[in-house]
């Protein structure tokens, strides 16, 4: 395996990269953590912090957030006999992000947990087991050796260079 060339500067400045953008809004402990646990499920406010016993401030803090920048609702329940309480339901643009928990799932099995984890994701149709791969806009797979990254900057007006 060779090292890939020394470069001195990202090719996407931070302020124009999406991964960037991505990282600054879900990038911390807390809130990858509650975001794990909204996606096998959980909803609610006292489930999370007994989950991840995480200061009740700072969960406060992570869920409005989350509210903030639509990856998740608060929406009002109550059980019988008990005064209304708040949920945290993950939106479509929260769920979305299943996806690159899986990816990130099967990295972790791999280089943390010596090739196993306690989840295997298998098709209900075959019985297979899955594996997230990149695919190309007709649903075809690609393999690793025949990406390639074009970068597309957005153009900026002359007089901001000024």
């Amino acid at each position: 395996m060779t090292d890939a060339p020394l470069i001195r500067r990202s090719p996407v400045p931070p302020g124009d990269c999406n991964l960037w953008k991505a990282f600054e809004l879900i990038g911390d402990r807390w809130t990858l953590v509650i975001l794990r646990s909204a996606l096998y499920g959980v909803r609610r406010f006292d489930d999370f912090q007994n989950e991840l016993d995480v200061p009740r401030s700072v969960l406060s803090n992570r869920l409005a957030r989350l509210v903030e920048n639509g990856l998740m609702e608060r929406r009002d329940y109550r059980e019988d006999g008990q005064r209304a309480r708040i949920e945290y339901p993950l939106t479509k643009k929260g769920q979305s992000l299943g996806l690159s928990f899986t990816a990130l799932t099967e990295w972790s099995d791999h280089w943390i947990g010596n090739g196993s984890g306690p989840l295997t994701l298998r098709s209900k149709t075959t019985g297979q087991k899955l594996a997230v791969a990149l695919v190309d806009e007709h649903g075809n797979p690609v393999k690793r050796d025949d990406v390639e990254t074009v970068i597309t900057l957005p153009r900026r007006s002359t007089q901001a260079r000024k």
